[in-house]
């Protein structure tokens, strides 16, 4: 089955390649997304028999979500490639994230461990048997689990999964945060900040890649592999992490509010 996910009014802003190549529901469906050549509309193909109308719509949200196809995105895109000539000739600009939140601010603090997509891999083997078992009986004997990959899991699904402690957690990211993340009141940055610091496990570290996958881009992620950038590319080889806010502040404050922007697209690339 075929849909057609539109691109926004800026649609020529838009390209599926480059966009992918500039990054390192319950049920399980595998789609194939392409972008026709010159047409204002992505192509996926749903790798199933039929799907209701209400699947149609959640794998068009999540996809949108995904690639950041929304008018938001767009003028975001739009004014940074606007400040560095290099970001508009190469298409970079575009931070990809998770098809829900949930999924972003779980994931940010995976990123803590050094075997973050281990962990993450693992919560996406064990979704299907959790929703396959509607009251989360699962048994204990993880050796006769398959290895069929699934979503990533929703709260919901963690809520009701009994191995899940921390239920208190997972309510608290998902009641309150999400609500912020459509606004537009640039005085929403530091309410969301304050928000996450607040909330067990969410350190400076995980609320900055939260807040960029939100779309709030001024506060660089830095740690350890940041101040390693930092040291090797621009100089800084007295940056710690006591200076490492003000070392980035100095060399990409220039690009205030997308700060995330620079940092994400041309720290491989380009020393400016």
């Amino acid at each position: 089955m075929e849909l057609k996910l539109a691109l926004w009014e800026w649609s020529g802003r838009f390209d599926m390649e480059k966009a992918v190549c500039n990054h390192d529901s319950s049920r399980s469906v595998p789609v194939t997304i392409s972008h026709p050549l010159n047409h204002p509309f992505l192509l996926i193909q749903v790798h199933h028999s039929s799907i209701s109308s209400a699947d149609e719509a959640v794998i068009l949200e999540q996809i949108g979500r995904t690639l950041r196809i929304s008018n938001k995105d767009e003028r975001d895109v739009m004014e940074f490639q606007g400040r560095h000539s290099s970001a508009r000739e190469n298409g970079l600009g575009r931070i990809f994230r998770s098809p829900s939140f949930f999924g972003d601010a779980v994931k940010s603090i995976l990123l803590c461990n050094c075997r973050s997509l281990d962990m993450a891999r693992a919560l996406c083997l064990l979704q299907p048997k959790i929703a396959l078992d509607g009251n989360a009986r699962l048994k204990r004997k993880r050796s006769k689990c398959s290895d069929d990959i699934g979503n990533f899991p929703s709260w919901k699904e963690l809520l009701a999964w009994s191995w899940v402690h921390d239920k208190y957690l997972i309510k608290q990211y998902n009641d309150h945060i999400p609500k912020l993340e459509q606004s537009s009141d640039p005085t929403s940055f530091e309410i969301l900040y304050q928000k996450l610091l607040k909330i067990k496990g969410s350190g400076p570290f995980v609320c900055s890649n939260i807040m960029m996958c939100v779309g709030f881009y001024q506060r660089i992620p830095s740690g350890s592999e940041a101040i390693r950038h930092l040291k090797q590319v621009h100089g800084k080889q007295n940056c710690s992490k006591e200076t490492i806010g003000k070392d980035d502040e100095e060399i990409h404050g220039k690009y205030n509010p997308f700060q995330c922007y620079k940092v994400q697209n041309f720290s491989y690339y380009y020393s400016s």
